[in-house]
This record gives C-alpha cells, sequence and structure tokens, in this order.
C-alpha cells in the first residue's frame, strides 16, 4: 500500500512543528557572478512539471539515487504523469502526487524499486562542505544538501567512497512509499519544509530550482485527513526537458556550489542565520532562459 510517505501519526507530528526559518539566498545583494560560475542543468536531468498553478522545474541528481532517477525519466516521457492530481499537501511540509488512482495507494505496472536511502560518495562527485548544524559532515552534491563522511575517510575504504545521503530541506524532490522500503514506484514528492526525520528512510534525488513557489501555491489537505486535499490541483504535463522540441524547451543554468559568488551567498545567509544557520537554509540560485 502506498498511501503515504510517512504514517498519519508521524505526519501529525511533524505538521505541528514550528517551520523552520528559511533565508533566501537570491534576496542577498552580492558580486555579481562571472559566466564560469554558471553550470547549465543537463536536460535530461531537468524535469518540467506543468502544473495548474504554474511550472516547476526540478533537478534530478541520479548520482544520489540512480534507479530512482531512471524510473521518473521513463514514466514522464511515458506521459504517465499527465493529469495526475497532487492528492496529499501538507502545509510546510510537503506535496504528493503521481498516483494514477489520486488516492495514494496506486502506482505504475513497472515493478517497485530497490530503495536508495544513500549512495557511495567519490571525489569526483563534486561535493562541497557547507559546515552547518546537525550530524555528520555537510554540504552540496550539485544543489542537493547531503549528509557524508569526510573525504579522509575514502583512503581506508575498498572504493575509495564515502557514505552520503540526502536531506529532506524545501525544494527536495523523494520518492513515496509505504511501510516497506522497497515499495517505490510511481509517487513522488516535492518538500516545502524540512524534515530531518526523513533523512536516510526515504530517498531523496533532486531538486526545484524554480517554481518552489507554485509548489506552495498548490491546494492544501485537511490536516484531519492527514493532507488528502479536495478538489485537488493536477499535473498538466511533465516531460524531461529532453523530450521537449528543442525549441520549445526550457534551459536552467545554476549558479556552482563551488564557485566564490555562492560561497558569498553562503556567508551572507550564515550572518543572518546566526548559529541556527542549517543546510536547508541554502537554496539553488538559477536561471531560466526559454520555454
Amino acid at each position: 500500500m502506498r498511501k503515504a510517505i510517512i504514517t498519519a501519526t508521524v505526519a501529525a507530528l511533524l505538521a505541528s512543528g514550528a517551520a523552520q526559518a528559511q533565508v533566501s539566498a537570491t534576496a542577498v545583494a552580492q558580486t555579481v557572478p562571472a559566466a564560469s560560475d554558471w553550470r547549465t542543468v543537463a536536460p535530461e536531468n531537468l524535469l518540467v512539471i506543468d502544473t495548474s498553478k504554474g511550472r516547476v522545474l526540478v533537478e534530478l541528481v541520479p548520482a544520489a539515487a540512480s534507479n530512482h532517477a531512471e524510473r521518473i525519466r521513463t514514466l514522464a516521457n511515458q506521459g504517465f504523469y499527465d493529469g495526475l492530481k497532487f492528492h496529499r499537501v501538507i502545509p510546510e511540509f510537503m506535496a504528493q502526487t503521481g498516483d494514477p488512482q489520486g488516492t495514494g495507494e496506486g502506482g505504475s505496472e513497472l515493478p517497485d524499486l530497490k530503495a536508495e536511502f544513500s549512495f557511495r560518495r567519490g571525489r569526483d562527485a563534486g561535493f562541497v562542505a557547507v559546515p552547518s548544524v546537525g550530524p555528520g559532515v555537510r554540504g552540496l552534491v550539485g544543489d542537493l544538501p547531503v549528509q557524508t563522511q569526510p573525504d579522509a575517510q575514502m583512503m581506508v575504504t575498498a572504493d575509495f567512497k564515502v557514505d552520503a545521503h540526502g536531506l529532506f530541506c524545501p525544494g527536495v524532490l523523494g520518492m513515496a512509499r509505504s511501510g516497506a522500503p522497497d515499495s517505490a514506484n510511481s509517487q513522488f514528492f516535492l518538500m516545502m519544509g524540512a524534515r530531518d526525520q526523513l533523512d536516510g528512510v526515504y530517498t531523496a534525488f533532486g531538486r526545484v530550482v524554480s517554481g518552489l513557489d507554485v509548489v506552495g501555491k498548490l491546494k492544501k489537505g485537511s490536516d484531519a485527513e492527514d493532507g488528502k486535499v479536495t478538489d485537488p490541483d493536477t499535473m498538466t504535463q511533465v516531460r524531461m526537458a529532453s523530450a521537449m522540441p528543442e525549441a520549445g524547451r526550457p534551459t536552467v543554468r545554476v549558479l556552482k556550489a563551488s564557485s566564490a559568488a555562492f560561497a558569498e551567498r553562503i556567508a551572507a545567509t550564515r550572518a543572518t542565520r546566526g548559529n541556527g544557520f542549517s543546510i536547508c537554509d541554502v537554496q539553488p540560485v538559477a536561471e531560466v532562459v526559454g520555454g
């Protein structure tokens, strides 16, 4: 059964907690980035979700969960998600969709996926450390916030890699499942708040790079019914950018986490948040062209 990403009891507990304060990196006036400070999101990793409230662009991070990323690509390009509802939306938590039944209990005809709650990170992953509150070493792989082991640990592992897992910060893409770890299929959710209770026990494998405000405008569900939405908003069309006509596809460029310009934005946000600074306070800085 794929009713929810977590049990109703835990959902109620999380929903009752105070929302973590967010500071937008884009709101801070900093040095104008150089052309070399930007990277362009690969079209095969850019998920274009057109909804009844507007467009949401998500960058998949296959390094974190390659099988989950491929499942989303496959279903999106089949048109599987077109017309499906955001059947469960909990304010300051997440918006869940991807169920053809619209009840939270359905899935695709493809087999369920093996859990990819963590991944092995090598030096080639492009990890950028962002010291902040919380256990382990924290930082970014692309625009995905992660917790990992230190690079020095690579010297004593057989594959010269260390464990890492995505962190469920605002904008993170996660895969829904039932209580069984290997039960994810087609349903996914987009985070609107930070929930560390999900870290390492659900698969995180992408990040909203444009349209997080659109996610926030989706019709909300009732607390009494664990976020179930009456007359929900829908996904009108979902495709990978690579499957769209080149003339009409969006192009997104993201400020590199390794750039000095991005480091300045992190420093400004850290100064504002003080000792409470968290990796979840760091949002991608992106520009959308065309589409």
